[in-house]
């Protein structure tokens, strides 16, 4: 598999002289295997997406974690969603009160967006993900709820032998400073056990998740607790905040990694890098 990184920002898209290195658009990641293509959210990172090398497939396969703003803003102004002849299939959660269908429609409708959903002309259809793996091309999809606000999914795709985990908004544990001596009780284990590569939430710093517990995201440093408990074997810190600068975000990751040894290489998420699964 190769991973290429199109939003890693968080929250907001940002663009500044000072958000240059690690890139300013929110969370996007295309999966790769072959000439098939899985995409993994729709933030602002999706429009910068090269769709003339999708030709040769017969659909799009979009796999949204959840519906805030950050991770579906850019699907309204995909060009593929406006090809008639493009078949596009959008995955995500269900909720227990209404429709995947029905919560994307709130904003690809006015007054949030001109053009409501049952007018995008191209082949459109909205699933919600089932509990049981989703074969797609050479891809193995499995999803899970996870520990964010609203319904949330991390993802784990398998090809090849390889295991690509994706948690993009995620708080392994809730109210507390470690995780949970038992791994059943931490969010997702099962969907990071042993993975490649995981792609996992870092939005604040030691400091700032102290004030925010319960948020929903993680700090760089239970970002690694979870990779080192779970057993991956490579750690990309993702979803940066769009407050942290180039500069910022090079000392958080100095602070996380200096006097550490890990068994695991760890990095941070940079826009339009490309990894090797």
């Amino acid at each position: 598999m190769k991973v290429k990184l199109h939003g890693t920002r968080g929250s907001y898209p940002v663009s500044t002289a000072q958000n240059q290195k690690y890139g300013g658009n929110t969370p996007c990641v295309e999966v790769t295997e072959g000439r098939q293509r899985i995409i993994m959210d729709a933030g602002t990172g999706i429009l910068g997406i090269d769709f003339g090398a999708y030709q040769d497939s017969d659909r799009i396969d979009i796999f949204l974690t959840h519906l805030h703003m950050d991770h579906i803003q850019g699907l309204a102004f995909c060009k593929p969603l406006f090809n008639p002849n493009q078949k596009i299939v959008i995955w995500g959660p269900a909720d227990s009160e209404e429709s995947l269908k029905t919560r994307l429609n709130r904003f690809l409708s006015p007054p949030l967006f001109p053009i409501p959903l049952r007018d995008i002309p191209s082949q459109l259809e909205i699933c919600e993900m089932p509990n049981q793996a989703v074969e797609v091309g050479p891809f193995r999809i499995l999803s899970e709820y996870i520990s964010h606000p609203g319904p949330t999914l991390g993802y784990r795709v398998e090809s090849g032998g390889k295991v690509l985990t994706y948690m993009p908004d995620h708080e392994p544990t809730i109210g507390r400073q470690g995780l949970y001596p038992e791994d059943e009780w931490v969010s997702g284990f099962d969907l990071a056990a042993n993975a490649d590569l995981l792609i996992h939430d870092s939005q604040y710093d030691a400091g700032e998740y102290q004030q925010k517990f319960g948020w929903g995201h993680s700090s760089l440093d239970m970002a690694v607790e979870y990779a080192e408990r779970t057993g991956v074997k490579k750690l990309v810190l993702f979803h940066h905040d769009p407050n942290h600068s180039d500069a910022q975000l090079d000392e958080m990751f100095r602070a996380i990694v200096q006097n550490r040894s890990l068994d695991f290489s760890v990095e941070m998420a940079v826009q339009g890098a490309e990894i090797a699964v």
